[in-house]
């Protein structure tokens, strides 16, 4: 029997690798490819068969719901299963892939199990997870609870009722403050506020940096702390318009703000993955507004 296999669609080569890590770790009988846009996708789509597509919404020359569109007027994907994996977790966001024909939708971050459990799923539907599941058993699947790299998932099979994370809100900036500390309220090193979603919530936080590779960001600590490594997305507003950019990214370092065990606020460092040239340019509007144009961060 020929091996399933899977598209995995997405310009951030760290949520690809990440993706790719959990498939084959669960299913070693996966044959998995990939795209870094969705006109990539679309060219291997075109020349071969797929039993699974994994695809991001925002990606520049072709984004996800541009490509789901045209794999729906084919047909030899109409029925294809397509899993919208995206950051755009808005209302209007998951209607639109639903009335596009989209198979499942989940809001990053997300974890590997849930990552697992859509995958097989999606595949149940078309008759193809019990040829998985044999190769699989063979192989002990690995131990998700404690993944620091758990970052992905994907939506539920009825495409009625997608499941989704939290989404950011509209005007996600006027929602309540983060009172921090003073080093970072203090307008020469705090750059504006921001949301902060990660894998086991939604954080408020102080922009204290920001450049186009990564922001330095302070947190209220809470009881589960923020983990390096744990994949995350910042929801920024920008303007009387309320435009809202949802940067995709992963936490590079997490330390104390204050020199004290039991300190209440924490710093991240957060790196940016995405290689969308819009999102680039929003951060760098961000700059040039005076966001962060004093406060740099060293060596991004």
């Amino acid at each position: 029997m020929s091996k399933v296999s899977v598209l995995v669609v997405d310009d951030a080569s760290f949520i690809r690798d990440l993706v790719k890590k959990c498939l084959r770790n669960y299913f070693p009988g996966m044959r998995i490819e990939d795209a870094i846009n969705g006109r990539k996708a679309q060219a291997m789509l075109a020349k071969e068969a797929f039993d699974l597509v994994l695809c991001d919404w925002e990606m520049p020359e072709m984004s996800g719901l541009e490509l789901l569109t045209w794999c729906r007027e084919q047909d030899n994907l109409k029925t294809m299963p397509f899993v919208m994996v995206t950051s755009r977790g808005d209302k209007e966001n998951v209607v639109q892939a639903i009335q596009a024909g989209v198979s499942g939708y989940v809001s990053k971050p997300f974890t590997n199990e849930q990552l697992i459990t859509k995958v097989k799923q999606a595949l149940h539907k078309v008759g193809k997870l019990d040829a998985l599941i044999n190769v699989a058993a063979t192989k002990t699947p690995p131990a998700f609870a404690n993944d620091s790299l758990a970052a992905l998932t994907a939506g539920k099979a009825p495409v009625a009722t997608p499941s989704t994370a939290p989404a950011p809100s509209k005007g996600l900036l006027n929602s309540p403050p983060v009172k921090a500390p003073a080093a970072a309220s203090n307008p020469a090193s705090g750059r504006g506020q921001g949301q902060l979603r990660l894998p086991n919530g939604i954080q408020q936080c102080v922009i204290k940096a920001l450049s186009l590779k990564e922001a330095l960001l302070v947190v209220k600590r809470t009881e589960t702390l923020p983990q390096i490594l744990d994949s995350a997305v910042l929801d920024l507003e920008q303007g009387d318009n309320a435009e809202v950019a949802r940067l995709n990214g992963y936490l590079h370092a997490v330390v104390a703000h204050e020199p004290k065990p039991d300190s209440d606020w924490l710093q991240l460092t957060f790196r940016f993955v995405d290689q969308d040239a819009q999102k680039l340019d929003y951060i760098s509007r961000l700059i040039a507004r005076g966001t962060a144009q004093k406060h740099f961060i060293p060596g991004a």
